[in-house]
């Protein structure tokens, strides 16, 4: 029984290499959130103007077209 407890034990250690640490895991997660957090200001500023000046070009498009 010991030595299947062993023989997967040592098998499953190389697996440990391809995960991250927590610490690393953690720095990588607050840097996406602190990125998207940037995004959403900028994107919410943003939408309103872009939504306004598309409506302007239409507007002004469609009323040439009449």
């Amino acid at each position: 029984m010991i030595e299947l407890f062993f023989a997967v034990a040592f098998s499953a250690v190389p697996l440990t290499l391809y995960v991250p640490p927590i610490r690393s895991l953690n720095i990588f997660v607050e840097t996406v959130e602190q990125l998207l957090r940037c995004c959403a200001v900028y994107t919410l500023t943003a939408y309103p103007r872009v939504r306004h000046a598309f409506s302007r070009l239409f507007n002004s498009a469609f009323r040439r077209l009449r």
